[in-house]
């Protein structure tokens, strides 16, 4: 997206507020009626950096206004010594990360680690940002719930399949079409799978009829999870569903330290 473009979303954005970017009006009172519609009052600290294909910097200017705009109180930082500022992160009600690839020192991952474990911290974010960040380190893997490990013929048109249609992040929201990298992950078999997408277009002819997530909530500990692998470049939240799901996901992720966990576990293998 180039800086024309881009300054037009952020004001579009800010213009449509908490209601639904570019939604038609059923998927944004279906969203508004079962979840809480705003961040008002949330405290949030946002990380970006890493690989600068994924567009970490250009991000802030996406979803740093918006949050904002809902009356979230907003730390930003391009520096992981951030997680090892122990007043800040016991502060906070979510986290929101865009790191791709890059590493984290153990002290400052044990820091992260215990504000989603043991404080109730939620986490939440997109892509390569928060899947395929810190490669050799397994236990943050074990918090996120997946790991990203092909995108079989990069950059393609492919569908998202809504099959939660009762959860407050999917509500009212139908399938849509993305033209991005359709992420191949390894993934929990213990999240909760809001939307999936399927392989079909020969890239990797042996994954062909594979059934991925994109879109799952889940818990490490006290701390809500949320991710979805949608949000290779900022371009790909124009796409209104893409853009709602990811709201609709972080404010669940901000309300961890305020709800009783929901009773969902149900094992894919089981």
């Amino acid at each position: 997206m180039n800086s024309l473009s881009r300054r037009k979303f952020v004001q579009t954005t800010l213009a449509a507020g908490a209601g639904g970017i570019l939604l038609p009006k059923n998927m944004a009172n279906a969203g508004a009626q079962q979840t809480n519609d705003s961040l008002k009052g949330k405290k949030v600290l946002y990380v970006w950096g890493g690989w600068p294909g994924h567009e970490p910097e250009q991000s802030v200017d996406v979803f740093v206004p918006w949050m904002r705009s809902e009356g979230a109180e907003v730390v930003v930082s391009d520096n992981l010594d951030s997680y090892l500022d122990k007043d800040l992160m016991d502060s906070r009600d979510l986290i929101i990360q865009i790191v791709t690839m890059s590493q984290i020192t153990r002290e400052q991952e044990s820091a992260l680690l215990a504000a989603v474990k043991e404080n109730g911290t939620g986490i939440a974010g997109w892509h390569g940002g928060l899947n395929d960040a810190f490669r050799n380190n397994t236990e943050y893997q074990f918090m996120i719930g997946s790991q990203w490990v092909a995108h079989p013929g990069g950059v393609i048109d492919f569908k998202v399949n809504i099959v939660d249609h009762d959860d407050p992040i999917t509500a009212g929201i139908k399938d849509f079409d993305l033209h991005s990298e359709q992420y191949y992950m390894h993934v929990d078999p213990n999240v909760k799978v809001l939307s999936t997408t399927k392989f079909v277009a020969g890239h990797a002819p042996w994954a062909d009829g594979c059934v991925m997530p994109v879109a799952y909530k889940k818990y490490y500990g006290e701390g809500r999870i949320f991710y979805s692998s949608s949000g290779h470049v900022m371009a790909d939240f124009e796409v209104p569903e893409a853009l709602e799901i990811m709201k609709r996901g972080i404010r669940w992720a901000s309300e961890s330290k305020y709800h009783e966990k929901e009773s969902w576990v149900r094992p894919v293998y089981g």
